[in-house]
């Protein structure tokens, strides 16, 4: 078969040579700014005094024959950078592809040519394709400061896109990055829209249609401010940093993966935009749709099942919310030309039982295994979700698919594809009967008797995230309770894992001042909403 067919953006123009300040040698300060270029330069640097330089202006940085631009910080401490020398973070380092003492130069930057049309959304203006296309690609050649991708996405939260500028926004990300093209008619994917801790359900999904022989190259993020991400989650069985080619080659052996999409630069505004939008907990629906369908359309996806969970702790609270959101995304897929199914399903608890990875990937292979401890409802959904992906087989019966999807999971053939999969990305040891826990407990019991009436989910992915999940892979909750289970005064509702001191304490103050967890009556637990 031919490889996958890549399709990447059209280069920008070469910018204006510009005038060059005194050579410095370049230094790599090892300092991750998350998405952002920051150079360091001294306040008695020659260079920094003459050309007029401020701190949070931005700069040129030229070497190798190649350039970015970065936002300037000013160091007086001469062991981080010297006088004759220009720091660069992290990301910043890497792009440029040099080794330190490297010789650069350094200049003004000019203004981002977008700049114009930010200060219109700013204002509150309907902006047209020309315009985001313009942001964007200024965006993705990180032409913007943490700052001004701040306001962008502030003024595109305070005066809602509508639908037209989301669908301008979503092209314009597409392409941004690369554009793959796998040569097959259907290729499916999967997608939540987030904010259900431990709904692993795309690591079920991926085995059991890749068995069904449908194409499924899913590519997954890492988690930010939730306790895993699927790639999390995924690490703890195989690799998951892959090159392309590598991936390629997997997808087209075993029908499917289940990688980290960061290597796959596909939609790389969005990684951008993600990096200002998560600690500001800004998700406003046209960022979300553009988010979510640029990296499904990016990565050759042509049929995807969306996934948006509603509960009253969950990002989508109430049917018509969510009636809203399904609207927006099926407007810009029908524009995009990708097929999509959308489901809505329960978002009142967590699902399963574990949150964090280690956690995570047990009941996955729990539910693989067929193993009776596996958590019912993360087997029923992933089920469910796999049945509405098979349906897009041509040669399938419209509600045939959940019975299909069954009868790969109880055969075995989709652990036997998992396992294949896992195998080709290389594998890590892992038992799911004796999985690498935190060490480090302590168990969060119930203070009355009652009914569970209520599990915030919030609360919960917080408690895992203060135990040290996902950096510490065995850190996370535990989960013994669930919506409906009747309690009784000293019960356990959840069991914490840490692998340091620090982390156990801070995770039982949160969990103290608020469990998590509201026992009541049984006609207190909230209205499921499922539209499977």
């Amino acid at each position: 078969m031919s490889p996958a067919q890549i399709e990447l953006p059209d280069p920008a123009p070469a910018p204006p040579e510009p005038v060059l300040a005194p050579a410095l040698a370049l230094r790599r300060v090892a300092i991750d700014t998350w998405r952002e270029n920051v150079a360091y330069l001294h306040r008695d640097c020659a260079v920094y005094r003459a050309e007029g330089f401020q701190a949070l202006s931005k700069i040129e940085v030229h070497a190798n024959g190649r350039h970015i631009l970065a936002t300037v910080n000013v160091v007086d401490d001469t062991t981080i950078v010297s006088c004759q020398e220009l720091g660069l973070s992290e990301d910043a380092f890497a792009q440029l592809g040099v080794q330190d003492g490297h010789t650069a130069y350094v200049s003004q930057a000019e203004p981002a040519a977008s700049m114009a049309a930010l200060f219109r959304k700013i204002d509150g203006e309907r902006l047209d394709r020309d315009d985001f296309h313009a942001i964007v690609h200024d965006i993705a050649s990180h032409h913007y400061s943490k700052i001004e991708l701040t306001a962008f996405v502030v003024a595109c939260n305070r005066a809602e896109l509508d639908r037209e500028e989301v669908y301008f926004l979503t092209e314009a990300m597409v392409a941004s990055g690369r554009k793959l093209d796998w040569h097959e008619p259907l290729v499916v994917d999967k997608h939540c829209i987030g904010g259900i801790p431990g709904n692993r359900t795309s690591m079920l999904v991926v085995p059991i249609v890749a068995a069904h022989g449908m194409l499924c190259p899913k590519t997954s993020s890492r988690a930010i401010t939730s306790p895993a991400g699927t790639a999390d989650t995924m690490a703890v069985l195989a690799n998951v940093e892959l090159p392309f080619a590598q991936l390629e080659q997997i997808v087209r052996d075993h029908r499917g993966c289940l990688a980290w999409g960061g290597t796959a630069d596909l939609s790389p505004a969005d990684d951008v935009l993600i990096s200002v939008e998560r600690p500001l907990s800004i998700d406003s629906p046209g960022q979300m749709v553009a988010s979510i369908l640029s990296k499904k359309i990016a990565a050759g996806s042509t049929h995807l099942v969306l996934d948006i969970p509603i509960g009253p702790t969950a990002k989508v609270r109430s049917m018509p919310e969510a009636q809203r959101l399904r609207r927006l995304f099926e407007y810009v897929a029908g524009r995009m030309h990708i097929a999509l199914d959308v489901v809505i399903t329960d978002g009142r608890q967590p699902i399963g039982s574990g949150i964090g990875p280690v956690l995570e990937a047990r009941d996955v292979m729990r539910v693989l295994q067929n193993d009776p401890r596996a958590p019912i409802d993360l087997r029923q959904k992933a089920l469910r979700l796999a049945g509405r992906l098979i349906e897009c087989d041509p040669d399938v019966r419209g509600g045939d698919g959940f019975a299909i999807a069954r009868d790969i999971l109880d055969s075995g053939r989709a652990l036997a594809r998992m396992n294949a999969i896992i195998a080709a990305q290389g594998t890590r040891n892992f038992d799911h009967n004796r999985p690498e826990l935190g060490p480090l407990t302590f168990e969060l019991r119930a203070a009355g008797s009652g009914v569970v009436a209520g599990i915030d989910n919030f609360q919960i992915a917080r408690v895992a995230r203060l135990a040290g999940a996902p950096k510490v892979p065995g850190a996370g909750v535990d989960l013994f309770r669930k919506l409906g289970d009747v309690v009784a005064a000293g019960d356990v509702l959840y069991r914490v894992h840490a692998g340091y001191p620090a982390d156990l304490e801070f995770a039982r103050l949160a969990s103290t001042r608020s469990s998590g967890f509201t026992i009541g009556r049984a006609d207190e637990v909230p209205h499921v909403f499922v539209e499977f």
